[in-house]
């Protein structure tokens, strides 16, 4: 009799406690897809199997070398490479434009439910942006970004983009220019590289993998364009305290489960929700609970407080408590499985993007100009489904506290109250002395070729064990909320001396203005936050006169999934890190494009891959990467001690 293959394919208390109690329920989730899709193609694991035309799909065998025009392993791999950070890039650059054009009705008078809600964060931005704001009101200020923004999308001129040299380095500027691989725009920029991948156009391997940097770069931009307007519009995150985990939902209240990536909506349903408790109670419950999945719960975490549900592979477990009366999505990284689920239960799944619709699912078309109307419209119907509740509600008594919101300017006002003159110096300083070794960004989804959420957690316990100061996005930081990192319970079990010591002085500098201690881990916010993690090392690079290759700053997906992650990841590199990915991309199948990545990239960029996935040795090669530079730092340092000379070179 052949072994039942196991399905329990996580190390999150709640996602094991209802996997098991389903498993003879007949319900599919991702978990047993997962297992039915074994074995997996090799072909496209390694990148060598081409579908760019319909002679195809080609693969690259020991008998068949070239494909049907002639491409070989290299130039395959390259356009399969390009065409993933297309993706990436598209889905960023619409979170971005979403962000941009409301943010214009706002300024038009459009977009009566919406405000600037930080006036603070719309001077900042328009400093960097070299806008003055000398003798005009917030809503012109704004309005001359979004025009910056705007033509940035779409400009056809051939000029450079203006938002990215103005929110990175000088170094990285030329560096980039000298590679010609600045993007003129954003929008252009994907144009381009998708006709350059078309059947019978560009062949030369590493001709297309400079193409995929600029196409990340634009993606970088995107990001950060979509960043700085939401904190605009929704307010710039400060520290809040909340929880994590199914044990955040109430059998008693009405649960409304908010998943997706773009606040513009879930921001308006949170407000409605606290709003409408008279007609929940009306309807027998105690009121209305929100709850996130996935970047949108990220969003509403750092800026309402609203308590993280699950991350990306286990939604669909959510609505398996019987606990979920609707889950609204917007856009990215929703499973369609949801539906399916839903359907077992009385779970309302309401999409609101035209983007994206699920056969079977309620649609509502979501209004930026009646907002709140829509939102309203969402909670009832979150609400006539909890009077139709069908069966046994069993939520898995699993939930921590989360301490998160940590925007770089909440990280720069904690390092403020150490040194209020140079506030960033309070970090490098820490690493120069030895007491850190570096910084972190821990980021990326969730992978079923990886036991869900592990080598998040596992790489995340090592690298603070030896004094690594973390930060962390997406999936992964909901990864760390749920599993009780997010505290100050667990820098005293974990953190290493240095870390412990370092987190225990912003403590006590901040004891006046903090609610909760500090957590092991830095909650920096959703997907395109990344933006605000790479704010951070430009801070640092600014303050120590260097460019970005040279600070002790790496980054870690653990699990990473999507086309974002790879658009992600690709600018980490191309931007000066050292980027660990614990699912090996589909680029192996070229040693050529291979080695671009993992050795060549160091050369030119400063930055480079390491494919690694086991946990503890993946740590240990992250380490190692911050100890080169924090090695190189202190010698530097100390030669300029000695003689008395200027840090060694700028320049990567």
């Amino acid at each position: 009799m052949a072994k039942k293959k196991d399905r329990n394919r996580s190390v999150d208390p709640a996602v094991l406690e209802i996997l098991a109690r389903t498993e003879d329920s007949g319900i599919e989730t991702a978990y047993d897809r997962y297992l039915k899709m074994q074995p997996q193609c090799n072909y496209g694991e390694q990148g060598i199997c081409c579908r760019i035309c319909i002679q195809g799909p080609c693969r690259i065998t020991k008998r068949a070398d070239k494909g049907i025009c002639g491409a070989t392993a290299y130039t395959i791999v390259a356009r399969n490479l390009v065409r993933y950070e297309l993706g990436g890039c598209t889905a960023h650059a619409d979170h971005g434009l979403h962000s941009t054009l409301l943010a214009r009705e706002v300024v038009e008078g459009r977009a009566p439910d919406y405000e600037i809600k930080d006036s603070k964060k719309l001077y900042a931005v328009a400093e960097r942006m070299d806008v003055s704001t000398e003798g005009k009101d917030d809503k012109a200020i704004l309005k001359e970004l979004v025009d910056i923004a705007m033509e940035d999308f779409s400009r056809l001129d051939g000029k450079d983009l203006h938002w990215l040299p103005r929110v990175i380095v000088p170094e990285r500027t030329e560096k980039f220019q000298d590679c010609n691989i600045l993007p003129s725009s954003i929008h252009r920029t994907i144009a381009d590289a998708m006709a350059q991948t078309h059947v019978g156009m560009d062949a030369d391997p590493v001709n297309l993998v400079f193409r995929s940097l600029e196409v990340s770069l634009a993606d970088y931009t995107g990001e950060h364009i979509a960043t700085s307007l939401s904190d605009v519009l929704f307010g710039t995150p400060k520290p809040v305290v909340s929880e994590a985990n199914m044990g955040v939902l109430d059998e008693d209240y009405v649960n409304l489960a908010v998943h997706g990536h773009n606040p513009i909506l879930s921001e308006m349903i949170v407000q409605a929700a606290r709003e409408m408790k008279s007609e929940a109670e009306a309807a027998g419950a105690k009121g209305i609970k929100c709850a996130g999945i996935c970047c949108t719960g990220n969003e509403l975490l750092m800026r309402q407080g609203v308590p993280i549900l699950t991350n990306y592979a286990s939604q669909e477990l959510a609505i398996m408590t019987g606990a979920v009366d609707a889950m609204v999505v917007d856009i990215q990284c929703i499973m369609p499985g949801i539906q399916p689920v839903s359907e077992c239960f009385h779970t309302r799944v309401i999409t609101t993007s035209p983007s994206v619709k699920i056969p079977g699912a309620y649609h509502l078309d979501f209004d930026e100009e009646k907002a709140m109307e829509k939102a309203r419209e969402v909670v009832e119907i979150a609400i006539s489904a909890y009077k139709e509740r069908n069966k046994e509600v069993v939520i898995p008594q699993v939930k921590h506290k989360v301490v998160a919101g940590f925007s770089t300017e909440a990280l720069l006002d904690l390092f403020a109250a150490v040194n209020p003159d140079r506030p960033i110096s309070v970090l490098t300083d820490a690493i120069l002395s030895g007491e850190l070794r570096g910084v972190c960004l821990l980021c990326g989804c969730n992978n079923l070729k990886r036991i869900h959420d592990e080598m998040h957690i596992e790489i995340a316990k090592e690298l603070a064990r030896n004094d690594v100061l973390l930060v962390a996005t997406g999936c992964a930081a909901q990864a760390y909320a749920k599993s009780g990192m997010l505290n100050w319970d667990a820098v005293e079990e974990i953190a290493g001396e240095g870390l412990k010591a370092f987190l225990g002085r912003l403590n006590e500098a901040n004891k006046d203005n903090l609610v909760e201690k500090l957590p092991l881990v830095f909650h920096m916010g959703s997907c395109v936050d990344n933006s605000r993690a790479y704010d951070l090392m430009t801070y640092m690079a600014e303050e120590m006169g260097m460019d970005t290759p040279k600070v002790p700053y790496a980054a870690s997906a653990p699990e990473a999934m999507s086309e974002k992650a790879v658009a992600i990841g690709s600018w980490l590199v191309t931007l000066g890190l050292p980027t660990h990915v614990g699912v090996v991309p589909p680029i192996p199948g070229s040693p050529l494009v291979d080695g671009i990545a993992l050795q060549i990239a160091q050369d030119v960029y400063g930055g480079y891959f390491i494919w690694e996935t086991d946990p503890q040795k993946s740590a240990e090669k992250i380490l190692a990467a911050l100890d080169e530079r924090t090695w190189k730092l202190r010698m530097h340092q100390k030669a300029k001690e000695t003689y008395e000379t200027e840090t060694i070179s700028a320049t990567w």
